[in-house]
């Protein structure tokens, strides 16, 4: 079957559905909602009901990079009662939006849509963060290096789903896991941890011998810092192998001063972890035993502001693995205000309708190509 992420990007259709998100039946008993947004429910739909409101979803940060509109919208169209009722205007997923702009405005019966509330700043707060934060280093990069997302281990693999899209939509084609790629066609990639290496007595040459073996159609990315002499060991791996050497990577703890700087002055710069002196040195080192083919690919806590300041300085680096900082979940976070009430203004203090020229119209059912 046909990836609904293709046709989107065909222009056969104008936003995904949940036949890519595949929503948690629960969510239409109110599982995963605030408790207080059920119980206003129950009232309104007793005593306050039929009114038409507007709720609005907007997050305060410039130079935001959006995302999780169409599965917010999906969530709507799926649970919401009588969904084909609600007037829904949206931007699209991968706009880049401002501190306060409306991304999401829904128009309706309350008690119909309400309850939602919390889900949707939800949605929107997650994709839009990793979003965000991919997109940071992107534009730091510039193309000036490969890049892969690492951001399986730092959060609860439930989010990685969710986050490989939010990657996707970001710019990034390389993830971990083959959940990252879930629900755009992607597949996970990857070459040895350093738990081959310890299995392997510590042997580098072997861990990567053994890869090789059962993996004979693949050249070899190493993991090099096992023994905390990455430029030694990537010229004794790169003799070892030869041109099956694709690349080697560097992963060395922030705890950590590599072998290379034993007996070296390192008073004029940190050289913990992954420093670019260590970069610098070893392409050199690479270079002058004639293995310039050996790529590096560096990883361990790189932000967006380490990877720019590294590209401005020229350091040799041809992939940067990065995975915390894409994750933080704190870059955007969302609100959702009622902020008109049968066609007039009615909001809470501070909050008001903020108009938009940016915001289309949504169709339903949400599939169709918007017009």
């Amino acid at each position: 079957m046909e990836l609904e992420i293709k046709l989107k990007e065909e222009g056969k259709i104008s936003r995904l559905t949940n036949k890519t998100f595949q929503f948690d039946p629960r969510l239409k008993d109110g599982f995963f909602a605030a408790n207080y947004f059920l119980k206003s429910r129950k009232i309104v739909e007793k005593y306050a009901g039929n009114h038409i409101v507007t709720m609005q979803f907007f997050q305060r940060r410039d130079d935001s990079k959006l995302c999780g509109v169409d599965e917010a919208i999906a969530l709507v169209h799926e649970y919401a009662v009588h969904p084909e009722e609600l007037e829904i205007l949206a931007l699209h997923d991968g706009d880049i939006i401002q501190a306060n702009e409306p991304v999401l405005k829904i128009t309706g019966k309350y008690e119909n849509f309400g309850y939602l509330e919390s889900m949707i700043d939800g949605i929107l707060a997650r994709r839009t963060s990793v979003c965000t934060n991919v997109y940071n280093v992107m534009k730091v990069l510039n193309g000036a290096a490969d890049i892969f997302s690492m951001a399986d281990r730092q959060d609860d693999y439930h989010t990685q789903i969710g986050d490989g899209y939010a990657t996707y939509v970001a710019g990034i084609r390389k993830v971990s896991t083959d959940a990252q790629g879930l629900w755009w066609g992607g597949h996970g990639v990857g070459t040895m941890p350093h738990a081959l290496i310890q299995v392997c007595g510590g042997d580098i040459c072997k861990a990567a011998d053994l890869y090789h073996k059962t993996f004979p159609e693949e050249k070899v990315t190493a993991l090099i810092d096992y023994n905390n002499n990455v430029v030694h060991d990537s010229v004794m791996l790169a003799k070892h192998l030869g041109e099956t050497l694709r690349a080697v990577r560097v992963d060395t703890s922030k705890s950590l001063i590599d072998h290379y700087f034993d007996d070296k002055d390192t008073s004029g710069f940190d050289p913990h972890g992954v420093c670019k002196e260590l970069i610098f040195a070893l392409r050199k080192a690479l270079d002058d035993n004639g293995f310039n083919f050996v790529k590096i690919v560096v990883s361990s806590s790189f932000t967006a502001e380490k990877i720019q300041e590294w590209v401005k300085l020229g350091v040799p680096v041809d992939t940067y693995g990065v995975g915390t900082s894409f994750v933080n979940n704190m870059t955007c976070g969302f609100t959702g205000d009622l902020v008109m009430l049968d066609g007039k203004k009615q909001a809470k203090e501070g909050r008001e309708n903020i108009p938009s020229n940016r915001l289309e119209k949504v169709l339903y059912p949400v599939g169709r190509k918007e017009r």
